[in-house]
């Protein structure tokens, strides 16, 4: 019986070697697992924050180019505009003058046609003593 409680001395002493071994063996796994996770996370927190500052610059330099494109589209629409009140301005004049002109031409032709009825209304008007309507 001496044997048997040696034998089963041993048999419980590497049980419990072979299961403090698993222990650490876990153990260390967790700590790497860890250690892993930790590095990774502070790898894509710095890849993460790069990715942002030149997302920010991109952003920026987007924003000066529409920028820049706004205020020369506003200066050309500005000129165009420009032209076109100029030309139309023209226009307006050219119009005003021949309006004028074919006004000054019609008075003077009504003028003339009216003083042409107006004397032969005088030559065809009976005088007093032609006038046989009494």
């Amino acid at each position: 019986m001496k044997k048997f409680f040696s034998v089963t001395a041993v048999f419980l002493g590497l049980s419990l070697f072979a299961f403090s071994q698993a222990g650490t063996d876990v153990k260390t796994a967790a700590d790497d697992t860890g250690k892993a996770t930790d590095k990774a996370a502070k790898t894509t927190g710095h890849a993460t924050k790069k990715a942002a500052v030149k997302t920010g610059d991109a952003t920026e330099t987007a924003a000066k180019d529409t920028g820049k494109a706004t205020k020369t589209a506003a200066k050309d629409t500005g000129k165009a505009t420009e032209k076109a009140a100029d030309k139309t301005g023209d226009a307006t004049k050219t119009a005003a003058k021949d309006t004028g002109h074919g006004v000054k031409k019609g008075t003077k032709a009504v003028g003339h046609g009216v003083k042409k009825g107006a004397e032969k209304a005088t030559d065809t008007t009976p005088k007093k003593s032609d006038d046989t309507t009494k």
